[in-house]
């Protein structure tokens, strides 16, 4: 199993449903990386179309990967080493696979179906243990991944739902990630 996060930027939804581009925050950068490496992911992808934006995401990765930030918290290092910043989403499928979108499963997270079939925890652990193609599960910021990106996946994990319901559901991005990397990897014999 190859397993790669992506942070998408854009396209994502704001609150109003309309399409836009989100800034980059800095721990989301720090706290998705850490989950990924934690858990085994081989990638994590920040996608973002302004340079600007992608410039400051390489200089907090350099800062901690090569920079002063190594040698005060050699950790960080090891977790950030793993980020890879890029223009789109066929950045990341080229970089997974040479046959771009066609080789790479494509695996989609939401705080709400919205009408679409999802596929359950269980069935999707399954399914990336018998993965052959690279798996990338596309995490998005603002107020959700873009509809277009959403009917491009080969799955849909179900949302993260509570036990206890509160009718509150709006998870930050990095908590997410690593709610839904446990539920597909974490060790499921702890009690």
């Amino acid at each position: 199993m190859r397993l790669a996060l992506a942070l998408v930027h854009y396209p994502v939804l704001d609150r109003s449903g309309e399409t836009v581009t989100t800034a980059i925050t800095n721990l989301d950068l720090h706290d998705m990386a850490r989950s990924a490496r934690t858990y085994g992911a081989e990638r994590l992808f920040v996608v973002h179309p302004v340079a600007a934006q992608r410039a400051l995401a390489e200089r907090i990765r350099e800062h901690w990967v090569i920079g002063s930030g190594k040698r005060r918290i050699p950790d960080r290092a090891v977790a950030l080493d793993v980020l890879s910043v890029v223009s789109s989403l066929d950045d990341v499928y080229s970089a997974l696979s040479s046959a771009g979108r066609g080789g790479v499963e494509v695996w989609t997270t939401a705080a709400a179906s919205r009408g679409l079939p999802v596929t359950s925890y269980a069935a999707t652990r399954a399914r990336l243990a018998q993965a052959s193609d690279p798996v990338v599960i596309l995490f998005g910021t603002g107020w959700g991944l873009a509809p277009e990106v959403i009917a491009d996946a080969d799955v849909r994990i179900e949302p993260i739902r509570a036990e206890a319901s509160t009718g509150y559901n709006h998870l930050s991005v990095r908590a997410a990630c690593a709610i839904t990397l446990d539920r597909l990897l974490g060790d499921r014999n702890t009690g």
